[in-house]
């Protein structure tokens, strides 16, 4: 009968009469209904049951009572706690029910809970309390609850973090201030020093920072060993930088020594500082002002030898780079910054003037030309055979001298010199005379005498930098002072060249480095043949300046191929805009296989070389496939139907392999453009780093870099001719009766045309004098000449992408490998190199 009745309540209830002895599949019974809410239920099973409530369960092992806190069945959770469930049970992650109900803003049950004096002080295995749950999340009435129950409002959790610390961090306002108004300090710091305004500085929460600093919060405080500023500036948030500015105005000198750190990303030191100045227009000026201050300070210490070369070195080119960006800014402010005192001594009128040219700035670059004219006067007298340059006197802009000749702090170099127990003084300008219109004195000359030691303060004139360059040995401790200096000085002329290149310049001031490495070419070319690596470090000046460049290939060439391959693509000039993430996989060259070469030809032209550099997709009609794998393939497909003979663009060479252009390519009548495109094809792939499947001769690489052929060169298209030619040089021709002339006859199309290699060439015979000029002529007619506007359509597309001054790093041979590889495989060098997956070099199937 018991059996019957049983059975009978639990098909009239919908559910188990009686719970399992099991106390595992017990609670998974009760576990749903505590999820509903169904207490009634949970209380009928729970009365004539042994099963304890504090049993825990489950991959979280919670009970109960953590369910019933976390989903806020109320009703289930007081009938819970009336069976005795433990209210400061913890689950496996150390969350009591507290925690859950805070979590997830269950009031009514939090509230029951703090009934049944659970205790508000523990930790999660997080370190976290209740209160930081409430804070974390936001949930102010809760907090309001829990407040009135506990005595310090400033709980800690594992990090020494406050309930503050977190809503500042996640920008809870009304959480904030009610943290605020029931006593929480503003100033109270976790265990790395860290207070909340760090918090609120760090991500962001800019009103989080107003309302801290009206409620006495304090902004020198470092924690870490940084200020809440210096957050705000690393994590590049303009609007809370705008805050802490307007509240105290003294931290501008803090910001500008900030974002010359090299800690803060360069564009995030732009992006804060490009929102002041939109703020208040009026503050450009005094930024830039401030940074050439800074740039100056950190110039002088470089070259005091009082501080590391690399870290410091760094910051200097750090800091330029962020003065140029500024100048660069256009615009104007809508609003002000409501500090008078940043406003009053911003200009409110200010004329535009090269950065290069604040009188500060003068004063350094005075400084680099006094140190490198006192290094000049101890190297050797005779330059390095790098070029034939003609040496140029030092001298310095007018404009140079007559400010820097200001007092400011100079510095001497960081080798013995004898200082005199006189009194410091300042140097005084030196007249200018007409022999020297820029205004400085010449090397050597008595009128430059001073380098003023700011850090001895002791007068140091050109005696003594003699006296010290001349007692100095190699291997001395003196040489190596100046060896050491050298990459400092670098540093500076570095510095010098990239503040040289100001929008605001005028044609006159853009001379200004120029000149200034003219006058010191000797003393730099001495520094790169004792250290190459100068030129790669620092002397990225060659690059945008072919004159001097010139001067240094042969050391650049010396150096190894990987140096300069790197230095290759770190200098490419890339586009400053970034794809966005929702056009980052979508193609933005759509080709036909079928028109392989008029598609491509048709898109190539068509899109910017902007465009095609920030990003490159390709996807074939008809095709759903994308990604890098899709661009090797179309530009391997496209390099070979480049050679197509039908489109008459390139002919094979003698040696069977190799291909230059076609000199009769004009019958096709859009030849020029295909040769454009082709320079464009070959620039794409050369800065996305693909390699081509194609090969050209050595003359047509010397084309692409601006070296001239030689006769040599004929060989690939003409061996037979260019053994005429080595045997003409080879021979005296005096009395061999040839009746050569400058001029040629040139089979065009079937029809023979005479064409002079110099104007009246049909009539000047060849000599044995002239035969080399001859030589040299009929030679550039036939590899050069010839296809001239081929040569000029392939590289204007070419120069699109790769501008002549990087791809002259290389020789014909380098480019060839950087374009298409290696043409042979080493099997010797696949087989060393080769690793075996359950074989190996002796198994029977890899032999």
């Amino acid at each position: 009968m018991a059996f019957l009745q049983k059975i009978a309540a639990s098909l009239k209830r919908g559910r188990t009469a009686e719970l399992p002895k099991d106390d595992k599949e017990a609670y998974y019974i009760l576990t749903p209904m505590v999820i509903a809410n169904q207490h009634r239920s949970v209380a009928d099973l729970l009365s004539g049951s042994k099963f304890p409530v504090t049993f825990q369960c489950g991959r979280a092992q919670r009970s109960l009572l953590h369910i019933a806190a976390n989903c806020g069945t109320y009703e289930t959770l007081c009938l819970l706690l009336k069976k005795g469930a433990e209210v400061n049970q913890p689950d496996r992650s150390g969350c009591t029910p507290l925690h859950l109900a805070a979590k997830n803003g269950q009031r009514k049950c939090l509230n029951k809970l703090l009934e049944c004096n659970c205790d508000i002080n523990i930790r999660n295995n997080e370190g976290l309390t209740a209160v930081h749950w409430l804070a974390v999340n936001g949930r102010t009435e809760l907090l309001q609850d829990m407040l009135s129950r506990i005595k310090d409002v400033d709980i800690e959790d594992a990090q020494g973090q406050t309930p503050l610390h977190v809503a500042c961090q996640n920008g809870h306002l009304q959480t904030l201030l009610c943290l605020l108004d029931n006593g929480a300090s503003a100033n109270k710091a976790n265990n790395n020093g860290w207070t909340p305004l760090h918090f609120a500085c760090k991500h962001g929460q800019h009103e989080a920072v107003d309302i801290l600093l009206k409620r006495g919060a304090k902004v020198q405080l470092q924690g870490g060993g940084r200020t809440p500023l210096a957050l705000c500036v690393e994590e590049g948030y303009g609007e809370t930088c705008e805050v802490l500015l307007r509240q105290w105005p003294r931290l501008f000198d803090s910001l500008l020594q900030i974002v010359c750190c090299t800690i803060v990303p360069e564009n995030n030191a732009v992006k804060v500082l490009t929102h002041l100045c939109h703020q208040d227009w009026n503050l450009k000026e005094k930024i830039i002002d401030g940074l050439a201050e800074r740039i100056s300070i950190i110039g002088h210490h470089l070259l005091s030898n009082m501080t590391q070369e690399g870290e410091t070195s760094d910051s200097l080119i750090h800091a330029v780079r962020v003065l140029c960006h500024m100048e660069k800014i256009e615009g104007q402010s809508s609003r002000r910054l409501e500090s008078p005192d940043i406003i009053r001594s911003a200009r409110e009128e200010a004329v535009p003037v090269p950065v290069s040219d604040r009188p500060c700035l003068l004063t350094l670059w005075q400084l680099l030309e006094d140190w490198l004219t006192l290094v000049a006067s101890e190297t050797p007298t005779d330059p390095p055979s790098l070029t034939q340059d003609s040496t140029v006197s030092s001298s310095t802009d007018p404009e140079v001298k007559s400010k820097a000749d200001t007092p400011h702090n100079t510095v001497a170099p960081p080798f013995p010199v004898s200082s005199p127990s006189t009194s410091p003084t300042w140097p005084t300008s030196s007249p200018v005379s007409n022999s020297n219109p820029d205004g400085c004195p010449e090397q050597g000359s008595p009128e430059k005498t001073f380098v003023q030691n700011a850090f001895v303060g002791h007068p140091v004139d050109g005696d003594q930098y003699t006296s010290a360059f001349s007692t100095t040995k190699a291997g001395d401790a003196g040489g190596e002072a100046v060896l050491a200096a050298v990459p400092r000085i670098c540093s500076l002329i570095q510095a010098f060249y990239i503040c040289s290149q100001s929008p605001h310049g005028s044609p006159g001031k853009q001379t200004r480095f120029s000149s200034f490495i003219q006058r010191h070419i000797t003393t730099l070319k001495h520094f790169v043949e004792s250290n190459p690596q100068l030129i790669f470090n620092h002397f990225h000046f060659l690059l945008s300046c072919p004159d001097l460049m010139g001067g240094f290939l042969s050391t650049i060439h010396r150096q190894p191929f990987e140096s300069r391959r790197q230095w290759f693509y770190d200098n490419l000039p890339t586009p400053a805009v970034a794809v966005s993430e929702e056009n980052g996989n979508q193609p933005n060259l759509k080709v036909s296989r079928e028109q392989l070469f008029s598609t491509s030809c048709e898109e190539i032209l068509q899109k910017s070389p902007q465009q095609l550099k920030t990003f490159l997709a390709v996807q074939f009609t008809g095709e759903e496939g994308l990604g890098q794998g899709l661009v090797r393939e179309w530009f391997d497909l496209l390099s070979k139907e480049l050679l197509n003979p039908d489109y008459a663009l390139f002919t094979m060479s003698a040696d069977g392999s190799t291909f230059q252009p076609n000199s009769n390519s004009s019958i096709n009548p859009d030849h020029l453009s295909y040769f454009r495109f082709a320079g464009r094809l070959l620039g794409l792939a050369l800065f996305h780093r693909q390699l081509l499947s194609t090969y050209f001769t050595r003359s047509f690489y010397k084309h692409i870099l601006g070296i001239p052929v030689s006769y040599e060169d004929v060989a690939s298209i003409d061996p037979e001719y260019a053994k005429n030619l080595q045997w003409l040089l080879d021979n005296d021709i005096s009395d061999l009766g040839l009746d050569l002339t400058f001029s040629v006859e040139t089979d065009v199309f079937g029809a023979m045309q005479e064409v002079e290699l110099l104007p009246g060439g049909a009539k000047k015979a060849v000599t044995e004098n002239n035969k080399r000029e001859y030589v040299q002529l009929v030679t550039e007619l036939r590899m050069t000449r010839a296809i001239r506007p081929q040569i000029d359509s392939f590289l204007s597309g070419f120069h699109d992408y790769i501008p002549h001054s990087l791809v002259q790093l290389f020789n014909e041979y380098e480019l060839e490998l950087l374009l298409s590889g290696i043409p042979e495989i080493d099997l010797t060098d696949w087989k060393a190199n080769t690793s075996y997956t359950g074989y190996s070099a002796d198994s029977p199937i890899i032999k």
